[in-house]
Parts: structure tokens; C-alpha cells; sequence
């Protein structure tokens, strides 16, 4: 899939994400509430912002529009809050109860699969484009 994006890119853009958007916010968020920077507030504003961020930014976060990449569904599609839904609470359950091991597994995944989906996008049907809004393709075996 010449459209899919790959492991640096894609890692490029969470380690983005974490300077630009989630280390200010848990600083914030801890100095008003007198929390660590992991605490429950915090956990809840950064997925709802990995949540609602990408159905309204046209698969967007902040992170991936600096690398110029997108979440979409398999058919090319724009994602919806369902789709994120799947990405981010039930991959992440997943990633939790496994104790972050199939985090391992799925950025191998990310490495080394040829259309580069991670677990998080099997579960919700996506994958990461460079393509622009309504260039989109649908995976070949979507």
C-alpha cells in the first residue's frame, strides 16, 4: 500500500503529540489540580482529545498534521467517532490488560506489515495516509 505510512513517521508524530500537546496539558491540568502528571484528569482529557480531535480534523491530530499524516478508514473514508471509539478505548483496553505487551506487538506490526497497520487499526478499521482529505484510497484487501 504505497499510501500507508510507516514506523518513523508515524512515531514522529506521537513523540509530537507528547511535546506540543499532552506534556503542556498534564502540566496545566496538574498546577490547576494539584495532580501528577498521570493522574486520572489528565488520562481523561488526552483520549478525549485522541477521541474527538480526529473526527472533527479530518484524521488529524496535532502531531500528525505536522508530519503531514492522517488516520482513515480502510475504504478511504474519513473516520467517525465510532471508528475512534474502537481505536482508542477498546485498543487501549487492550493494551492495558496485556500490560502494554501488544503495544510491542503492534508497532512491530507498524514496522514491519506491508499496509503498516498497527493493532489499534485492525480493531477499528484504519490505517495512517499521507494522502490528503478526499485522496484517500481504500486498502486493496478492505
Amino acid at each position: 500500500m504505497d499510501q500507508s505510512v510507516g514506523f518513523l513517521r508515524r512515531l514522529g508524530a506521537v513523540l509530537l503529540d507528547g511535546l506540543i500537546v499532552f506534556l503542556p496539558m498534564g502540566l496545566i491540568v496538574s498546577g490547576l489540580f494539584q495532580t501528577d502528571l498521570n493522574s486520572l484528569i489528565t488520562n481523561v482529557i488526552e483520549g478525549l482529545y485522541l477521541l474527538i480531535v480526529p473526527v472533527l480534523w479530518y484524521g488529524y491530530v496535532v502531531g500528525k498534521k505536522i508530519m503531514g499524516i492522517r488516520i482513515v478508514k480502510t475504504n478511504g473514508k474519513d473516520v467517525g467517532i465510532g471508528t475512534m471509539l474502537l481505536r482508542v478505548v477498546l485498543s487501549g483496553l487492550v493494551y492495558g490488560l496485556t500490560f502494554g505487551v501488544l503495544y510491542i506487538v503492534s508497532a512491530l506490526f507498524v514496522a514491519f506489515r506491508k499496509d503498516h497497520r498497527a493493532i489499534h487499526d485492525l480493531f477499528a478499521g484504519t490505517y495512517v495516509t499521507d494522502a490528503e482529505p478526499g485522496e484517500a484510497a481504500a486498502l486493496p484487501d478492505a
